[in-house]
Formats: C-alpha cells, structure tokens, sequence
C-alpha cells in the first residue's frame, strides 16, 4: 500500500512542475517561444488539476487503513499518473487525438485507472458492509 504514498509524492512533484511551466508560461512569455512549446494552455491547467486529485485520490486511499489489495494500488498510481499525462500531451501536441498511439494510450490508460479505482472501492465496500 506504500505505493499510494509514493505515487501521490510523484502526482504532488507534477502538481509543481506544470504550475511552474504554466507560470512562466504566462507570466514571462519568451519571444520565438512563447506559444511553440505550451500550446494549449487550458488543457496544461487540465493537467495540473487532474493531478491533485489523483494525489488527493491516492492520500485518501491510503488514510482509510484498510489493507487495500497491492496490485489494485498500483493501478490507481499508474492510472494516476498517466490519466493526467493525456492532457499532458495534449497541451503540447494539439494533433494529440489523430495519432493512433495516444489513442491506444488514453484506452490503456483509463482501463488502468477503471480497474483499480473499482477494486479499491469494491474492497471498501466490503470492508465497510463487514464491519457494519
């Protein structure tokens, strides 16, 4: 279960990378630059909160103390950080949806997510109705 831990650290260490990107991205625009690397501000700020409430989901998960099921861990952590890399990509590459590989790695990527969001909660429903 640890992994929850490490994986929020990871979502927390992107929350910051994108909100300086995007900071300087705004803030201290570089001519020649400015608008060839950040293409897509808003799906940046997609990104960056999509991430907190990964890390958030993570934190939480962890918090509850039920023995959570590892390998369903490790799917909320992947989940957490590649659901957030969709916009991630997207924000710099606005042709992100008409190449196939970003397709099959949205698809892979909320199978991931689905699956592991949907077995911890089956895990604490169980835990729930049984202690109740």
């Amino acid at each position: 279960m640890e992994i929850l831990l490490v994986g929020a650290v990871l979502m927390i260490a992107a929350i910051l990378m994108s909100a300086w990107l995007m900071t300087f991205a705004k803030w201290f625009p570089i001519p020649g630059i400015d608008g060839v690397f950040l293409k897509d501000y808003k799906t940046m700020i997609r990104a960056h909160v999509d991430f907190a409430l990964m890390a958030l989901f993570c934190l939480g998960f962890y918090a509850t103390k039920v023995d959570l099921p590892v390998a369903a861990c490790w799917l909320v952590v992947i989940g957490g950080m590649t659901n957030p890399g969709v916009f991630v990509v997207a924000a710099f590459d606005p042709d992100f949806w008409a190449k196939p590989v970003w397709r099959i790695y949205s698809l892979l990527s909320f199978m991931a997510t689905t699956l592991g969001f949907g077995w911890i909660a089956w895990t604490l429903l169980r835990f729930a109705l049984q202690a109740g």
